[in-house]
């Protein structure tokens, strides 16, 4: 063990760990969630606590030896190392000043022993001093927050690409299966399976946008602003650099904002990023339903798609199977529905120079971002690559159906359409049985006019 004192008193920290006093007080104080921070969030502030360190050096403030130690250190958590030395919960109070200090400590005993020194030593290398020079928490951790967003943001662009490209493959193999739209639940017109996937893929790809959209706003940083956007602390070199800095580390552009003081008091961008995450979960909610009301059955049902079968789907129902991904997907999205209820709440509870949520608001936007990519992948991986249509019973639907009758409308008028719908609907008998048994039109004329290019695309049959 090894003693560590800060302004509160002085407590024991295991010496094979790299955090230290302050540490210890987050786990004594924070037991919410029973997990620890996002690994990706540790690395996304490593990067942000190297770029202060490289800017630093730059202006001349930080000693080269210690500036080069922390930069090792920075450098190994961005690799991957160390990660189990940041135990403190998500959720916490002070502005996620624990989380903040869990990384300066880590950097400056990793740095200590770089140089061959002992842990605890901070009278050389301290966790204050260096590794939070020119910094807060005020603009470290929200800057910190912008970088794993922008990360993440990739993993799950990549996977909405993934299910909008899928499902524009099965809108080319379906394009000709003609079957029956519905709207209020009720038989419309006409609409080929194919149109119906082409319609889900292009509302991903709108929700794909959005994401980007709100991504590409917060990459305007408060870096540089320290306590509350004034820049005490912080050398104009270092705010005109750091920004650059941090651009360099992350291979992704970053930019200071033109007012410090509203980037550090204001984080409605964290909301526009999570609207996105919500409004695109609608969406795959939407798309979700569908599958599953189409699957339905499957002899008491629409049965119009064959999911894969992943698993039995009761305990007591022999042979039922049920649309598992499909649900798994639809009770995702409701999370990250709720998940933005939280970020909402804390977006606007911050007061006066410093919204002190954020870590509520950083624990919920990553796990709406994890969420959603591992369900969106799992519904490609398990259900939509392995998607098969019903085509027959697809047209069965479509040939016991009063609905294709509005496209006989322009050749025989809406009286007499009038007439051989309540027909239909009486006598239960097929519409090109009634109309070709009345005479009404030429059997290849009626052919024509109910094929599926004539039925689903603009125009009158001629």
């Amino acid at each position: 063990m090894r003693k560590e004192r800060d302004f509160i008193g002085e407590l024991e920290v295991p010496d094979d760990v790299y955090y230290g006093v302050q540490t210890l007080r987050a786990k004594e104080n924070f037991h919410i969630t029973g997990q620890t921070i996002d690994p990706e969030f540790v690395q996304a502030i490593a990067e942000v606590k190297k770029a202060a360190a490289m800017a630093n050096l730059e202006t001349g403030r930080m000693d080269k030896k210690i500036g080069k130690a922390l930069i090792q250190a920075a450098d190994e958590i961005i690799a991957g190392k160390m990660l189990d030395q940041f135990p403190v919960d998500p959720i916490q109070g002070g502005a996620g000043t624990s989380i903040n200090m869990n990384m300066n400590e880590v950097l400056s005993n990793r740095a200590l022993e770089i140089i061959g020194e002992k842990k605890g030593r901070y009278d050389i290398i301290s966790p204050n001093n260096h590794a939070n020079m020119a910094q807060s928490t005020n603009d470290t951790l929200p800057t910190g927050i912008k970088v794993c967003i922008s990360h993440k943001s990739k993993k799950l662009i990549a996977a909405l690409t993934r299910l909008a490209v899928e499902l524009d493959k099965k809108a080319e193999d379906y394009k000709n299966i003609l079957k029956m739209g519905r709207t209020h639940l009720q038989d419309a017109v006409p609409i080929t399976l194919g149109q119906e996937m082409g319609s889900y893929a292009s509302s991903v790809r709108r929700g794909i946008n959005r994401i980007k959209s709100a991504v590409s706003s917060i990459h305007t940083i408060n870096l540089g602003a320290t306590a509350v956007g004034t820049g005490l602390n912080a050398e104009p070199a270092y705010i005109k650099d750091v920004a650059i800095t941090l651009s360099k580390v992350t291979g992704e552009t970053f930019i200071t904002a033109d007012n410090l003081i509203d980037t550090t008091n204001n984080t409605d961008g964290f909301a526009d990023v999570s609207s996105a995450l919500k409004v695109t979960a609608l969406v795959l909610i939407k798309m979700a339903n569908d599958f599953r009301l189409m699957a339905s059955g499957p002899r008491c049902g629409l049965n119009e798609l064959k999911l894969p079968a992943r698993q039995p789907g009761s305990s007591i129902m022999p042979g039922k199977v049920n649309p598992v991904i499909a649900e798994v997907l639809d009770q995702t999205c409701y999370q990250v529905i709720a998940n933005d209820m939280a970020v909402s709440l804390g977006v606007e509870n911050g007061q006066f120079e410093l919204n002190v949520m954020e870590p509520i608001m950083a624990f919920n936007i990553f796990n709406s971002m994890n969420y959603l990519t591992n369900a969106v992948n799992t519904f490609i991986d398990k259900l939509l690559i392995d998607l098969q249509p019903n085509e027959k019973q697809c047209h069965s639907w479509l040939d016991n159906s009063v609905g294709i009758i509005t496209a006989l409308l322009p050749h025989i008028g809406y009286e007499n359409s009038a007439i051989l719908a309540k027909e239909a609907y009486t006598t239960g008998k097929p519409i090109r049985e009634i109309v070709l048994r009345k005479g009404l039109l030429p059997k290849k004329k009626l052919e024509h006019i109910l094929s599926p290019e004539q039925m689903t695309h603009p125009g009158i049959a001629e």
